[in-house]
Order: structure tokens, then C-alpha cells, then sequence
């Protein structure tokens, strides 16, 4: 009797078990009859319908995610005899969030690129596009190229290293201003007597000194509008004939260029002060030393300076001394805080 009831009592929970098993089966089939077929989609099944909904919801252009050219910034480098330190950088940047792909300037004339070595190295999540051109000219990273199309471009220069804190914080700051340009490194021009000269920025103690003002953010390390790219162009001739002759300045003329754009007492930059910033210079095994090495370096922007204001007939830069920090921003750059 004892087993009996043991019995009866397995077999109902068989059947309370194999009901709902059956009940999902059938309501399973009756969906399954209602997806469209292989054949209608090219026989890319259900996996290629899926992903043709996916590439639907993304923005036309956008690279990868979901994210819009808004959210989303260009990385230009040029470079000139420094190959070994370009792939270093292009290995860095490539975990940066938000980068939609990294334009290589390659100044290197005549010499193939290294897109071969790059790709054997890869897969990579981030495109790189190698820009080859017909002659070495500083104003080469200025061009409008097709391929950028985000608002936001990032410049720097083939020896600089930015950390991924730094780049994302600098980033979003320039989304609040993104007219004007946001960057590392901040330098200014000093009037005497009507003559000009180029001066350096000097982070000093707070505690100790007055401090010091800005008004230009160098493009060697800086967020700036694409369309500041084609404003350049439009510049007057002898603009780029200075940068041509001196191969340098281009960044002042940039400065200068949105100061005039922008039609206000407002300074063409803002100064992010950088964690994390690196100069691979000395790694380079070619040994090839940048432009500021040259002796000659502060005399050519000094009359790059004047020479720029003449052609423009006005000096349309405005100082600042507003600093945006990782760490309590925004502050007033060396001052001392009140109160």
C-alpha cells in the first residue's frame, strides 16, 4: 500500500513536470513559424536579420557603438622620421574611449608608410589612416581631410604622449567650449613697446607667487573644431607663406585664426592642466630633435608674432589665467585662492 502511494505520487509529478515542457515546446514552434525565413534575407539567417537591425539603429558614418559623431573625436598626428614612436603612440591610443579613428600625416616624403607593420600587429579596434604627402610642410596637419567626420579633432604632436584620464576629462571640457581650443600647453605673447615677443607659461607656487596668464593653447596637444581646419585654409596667402618659410608658427597662426573667428574678448584657448603628459623625444632611434631645439626656435615665433599682426593689421589675442583641473575645476591658474 505504502509503495503504491509512492508510486502514484512519482507518476504526478511527472506529469506536473511534462506539461509545462510540452506547453513551451509548442508556444516555442509557434514563434519559430513566425520568424522570416533564410531564404528572404539572402540566406544570412536570423544572426544576419539581427545584425542588419543593429547597423539600422547605428548613425550613418559612425565607426562602432551607438554613439554619434557628437560623442566622438579624430585624432591627428604628423610625423617626420620617427616611425618607431609613431607605433608607440598609435599602440597607446588605441584604448582612448570615444576616439573614432587616429589620420597619421606622414610627412616622411618619398618613404612608404608603415601600414604593413601596422596591420600585421592588429587586429585594431580604432582605424589608422596614413595621409602620405608630396612635400615636408609644418601646415600639413591643417588640411580639412574627408576622412574626419567628427565635430571634435584632437592634434598632437608624433613626441607626445597624453594619458587616457587626461584625454577624456580634457575631451568633455571641450564640449563646453567647443568653439575655442582646449589643450595642454599654454603659452602667451608679451608687448613691449608695441613690439611683440613669444613667452613661455609658468606654473608657479601659489602660495608664493602672483601667478601667470596665457593667450594661446598650443595645437601640439588640443581639442579644437574640425571647422577651424577649412578656416585656415581660408586664411590670407602670406599666412602660409610665413609658416612655409619659417616651418613653424602654424599653431600661433591657428590661435590667431580663432581669436578672429570667434569676434570677442574671449582668449582663442583653454588651458587643461594635464596629470599625466609625456615627451618621447629621446626614445626615437633615428634622433631626430623637434623644431624647439632649433636655436632659432623663440626668435621665429617672436616674429611670427609681429609679423602676423601686420598682415592682420590688429593683435586679436586675450589673455587668460582660468585652468581646468582633474582636481578641483575650474581654478584660477598659480593664483592664490581667497578667503
Amino acid at each position: 500500500m505504502r509503495l503504491s502511494r509512492c508510486f502514484n505520487l512519482v507518476l504526478v509529478r511527472r506529469k506536473c513536470i511534462i506539461f509545462p515542457i510540452l506547453l513551451i515546446l509548442l508556444v516555442g514552434a509557434s514563434l519559430t513559424s513566425l520568424l522570416p525565413s533564410a531564404e528572404e534575407h539572402g540566406g544570412a539567417g536570423v544572426l544576419g536579420v539581427l545584425r542588419r537591425a543593429t547597423t539600422q539603429k547605428r548613425s550613418p558614418g559612425d565607426g562602432h557603438g551607438f554613439e554619434n559623431s557628437e560623442d566622438k573625436f579624430t585624432i591627428i598626428i604628423q610625423t617626420y622620421n620617427r616611425t618607431d614612436i609613431l607605433l608607440k603612440l598609435l599602440n597607446h591610443y588605441q584604448a582612448v574611449p570615444h576616439l573614432q579613428r587616429v589620420i597619421v600625416v606622414w610627412n616622411n616624403v618619398k618613404e612608404q608608410t608603415p601600414v604593413k607593420l601596422w596591420d600585421s600587429l592588429g587586429p585594431h579596434p580604432v582605424q589608422v589612416v596614413f595621409k602620405e604627402q608630396r612635400s615636408n610642410l609644418m601646415r600639413n596637419r591643417l588640411q580639412p581631410f574627408p576622412e574626419i567626420d567628427t565635430d571634435a579633432v584632437l592634434m598632437l604632436d608624433d613626441d607626445t604622449l597624453v594619458s587616457v584620464p587626461d584625454l577624456i576629462f580634457a575631451f568633455s571640457v571641450w564640449k563646453q567650449f567647443s568653439d575655442q581650443i582646449v589643450g595642454f600647453v599654454p603659452r602667451k605673447h608679451v608687448s613691449t613697446g608695441g613690439v611683440f615677443s613669444y613667452g613661455s607659461f609658468e606654473l608657479q607656487d601659489p602660495e608664493t607667487a602672483g601667478g601667470d596668464r596665457y593667450s594661446m593653447v598650443l595645437i601640439g596637444a588640443a581639442f579644437f573644431h574640425r571647422r577651424y581646419l577649412q578656416l585656415f585654409q581660408d586664411q590670407p596667402q602670406a599666412v602660409r607663406d610665413l609658416i612655409d618659410e619659417t616651418q613653424n608658427c602654424d599653431d600661433i597662426a591657428v590661435n590667431f585664426a580663432v581669436a578672429l573667428y570667434l569676434k570677442s574678448a574671449r582668449p582663442s584657448g583653454v588651458f587643461v592642466k594635464p596629470v599625466d603628459l609625456r615627451n618621447l623625444e629621446k626614445d626615437a632611434s633615428s634622433g631626430y630633435q623637434g623644431m624647439w631645439n632649433r636655436p632659432e626656435h623663440l626668435l621665429q615665433r617672436s616674429y611670427c608674432l609681429n609679423k602676423l599682426k601686420q598682415i592682420y593689421g590688429v593683435m586679436p589675442l586675450c589673455y587668460s589665467n582660468i585652468m581646468f583641473s582633474q582636481f578641483g575645476f575650474p581654478n584660477y591658474a598659480n593664483h592664490k585662492s581667497r578667503g
